[in-house]
């Protein structure tokens, strides 16, 4: 870290997303060499956890479970030896929902599976368990910024600390839990940051917090509605570089002030 700029390089990149079905699929889109065409996400359970945490598993863990073992499978790391950043503005809605709609009846009974599923660290949780990681993990939520905050956070372990693993994802929210914070789909990204370069990283990034400024929208309209219709998908113009390996910059609001990132190939 020179002058309040943080560098780190990025060693893997995955997603799941409406019509992106992985980074592999994704890349020619978000490089702008192919069009985008909106289709359903669909999200498997990890085939890294056992019949019995299978069936438990809810869609956010479906979702991070899959970006992250994915993007550490690509980096070549053990995943047993890599720290992570989960962040995500909500978590899983669906749960929070149904727990709501039981406490509003006569018995008011809760599933045990749905109040341990209904903590924000839940994925985090489960990724321990899928990896058998003993790594720290930090599970953090920053409303719309989710995104900004987790890879500031994962920026700075990496480099303090060496590779680190960050999987962002939200999900749509049931009614009527919807129309008062309404996420249009599922979206996740997870990359795999290095304190310095390698033969395996794809490209170098310069973070520095910035007081003011607009953050960054993508050229496609249905790319843009959907960064602006989840938070975590408000890393697009970032994986739209790292698709085309070229050299810019792009800017992603935080709570207060602008994450400024520039991207070089490495």
């Amino acid at each position: 870290m020179t002058g309040g700029i943080i560098r780190v390089a990025v060693q893997a990149v995955e997603l799941r997303g409406p019509g992106l079905p992985n980074w592999l699929v994704a890349r020619p889109v978000l490089a702008g060499v192919a069009p985008y065409q909106p289709a359903p996400i669909v999200l498997s359970p990890p085939p890294h956890l056992s019949p019995a945490e299978r069936r438990r598993a809810i869609p956010s863990v479906n979702l991070a479970l899959a970006i992250g073992v994915a993007a550490v499978e690509q980096s070549g790391h053990d995943p047993r030896t890599v720290p992570a950043v989960f962040a995500s503005s909500g978590s899983d809605g669906e749960t929070i929902s149904a727990i709501l709609a039981a406490l509003v009846t006569p018995a008011r009974e809760v599933s045990p599976t749905r109040f341990h599923n209904s903590v924000h660290n839940a994925p985090s949780g489960y990724w321990g368990i899928a990896t058998q990681s003993r790594q720290p993990v930090t599970s953090l939520s920053c409303y719309d910024a989710s995104f900004a905050a987790g890879l500031l956070e994962a920026c700075v372990q990496a480099v303090s600390g060496g590779p680190t693993l960050l999987v962002a994802y939200d999900l749509p929210y049931p009614e009527p839990l919807h129309s008062a914070r309404p996420i249009d789909a599922s979206f996740g990204a997870a990359l795999v940051l290095s304190p310095e370069r390698s033969n395996r990283a794809l490209v170098e990034l310069s973070i520095r917090i910035a007081g003011c400024g607009e953050a960054t929208g993508c050229i496609d309209p249905d790319l843009e509605a959907l960064r602006r219709g989840n938070p975590a998908a408000r890393c697009l113009p970032l994986l739209s570089l790292l698709a085309a390996r070229t050299t810019g910059e792009v800017s992603v609001a935080l709570s207060h002030g602008i994450l400024e990132i520039g991207v070089v190939p490495c």
